[in-house]
């Protein structure tokens, strides 16, 4: 059980995590942090936090857990500010859908605890964000990825994963340069394909009429241009090096089927749906 955990960014992700904590029963106070004392409000007022507090520094000082669930973009900052001022026996962990970039930003930032730091990955989520989409459920039977590091404490990790695992969650473990190849491929080049399109036929004269017929493939496959447009800005320049190799591959293979439905090439379009379909139901 955590004494006192303080969350970081009172979101979709990091609220969810705090009501499971609380319905679990994993937790006994949670101090929420973040820069807009209303939303923070909000929170308290939902029931998601105990307390909360927009100095950032007062909100860390003892607490015995702290989870980093805002932008990536700005975990260098957060790790400067914390680093000094944290308890020695806490236990950092983060939320962020690349890792490359946060190992850096703590190993810049995060000199004295360093060891403390177990960093994390939720594979959960919807295109919801802010508190009031939270919910208690977000992570019963999804994966979440811990990437510890060499001279992380293996308490430390037993600590993030007990607490994954209070909130209905499986627990794995890559290597921090895996996890961003695999992230590239499944999530982060799907995000980016979903906002283009969305953008190129936002752009189109037939614009309205486009979006009113759109059919439930079409949502299906869209609704994730929904989600948080700075958030996926981050995680894009972020993991800039693996997705750039994802959308080269993507633009290659784009490449071959344009060719082929010039050229009227069915042997190539048929058998390339059906290698999709046939790894698509044996694989989801």
């Amino acid at each position: 059980m955590i004494n006192k955990l303080c969350i970081i960014g009172v979101g979709l992700i990091g609220g969810s995590l705090a009501r499971a904590l609380k319905q679990a029963e994993h937790v006994g106070h949670i101090i929420g942090c973040g820069r807009n004392a209303e939303h923070l409000e909000r929170a308290a007022g939902l029931g998601v936090v105990d307390s909360y507090d927009t100095d950032i520094t007062t909100a860390v000082s003892d607490a015995d857990v702290i989870v980093l669930a805002m932008p990536v973009g700005s975990m260098n900052d957060v790790f400067a500010k914390i680093d000094p001022v944290v308890k020695d026996t806490v236990v950092i962990t983060d939320v962020g859908s690349v890792k490359g970039n946060v190992v850096r930003a703590a190993q810049q930032n995060l000199v004295n605890r360093l060891d403390m730091f177990v960093p994390g990955h939720p594979i959960a989520g919807t295109e919801k964000s802010g508190v009031e989409a939270s919910f208690a459920e977000l992570y019963h039977g999804q994966r979440i990825i811990l990437t510890p590091l060499e001279n992380t404490d293996p308490n430390a990790t037993r600590v993030i994963t007990d607490m994954w695992h209070a909130a209905g969650a499986e627990v794995s473990a890559l290597s921090v340069e895996h996890h961003d190849e695999v992230l590239a491929a499944t999530s982060h080049l799907p995000h980016a394909l979903a906002y283009t399109l969305v953008d190129t036929l936002a752009h189109m004269h037939e614009r309205r009429e486009i979006f009113q017929f759109a059919a439930g493939g079409f949502k299906d496959f869209t609704r994730i241009a929904s989600s948080d447009p700075q958030m996926w800005h981050d995680i894009c320049l972020a993991n800039k090096d693996a997705l750039l190799d994802m959308l080269h591959r993507y633009n290659d293979d784009l490449k071959h089927l344009t060719d082929a439905i010039e050229k009227g090439d069915s042997e190539f379009i048929l058998n390339m749906f059906n290698r999709a379909k046939s790894a698509r139901d044996q694989n989801c």
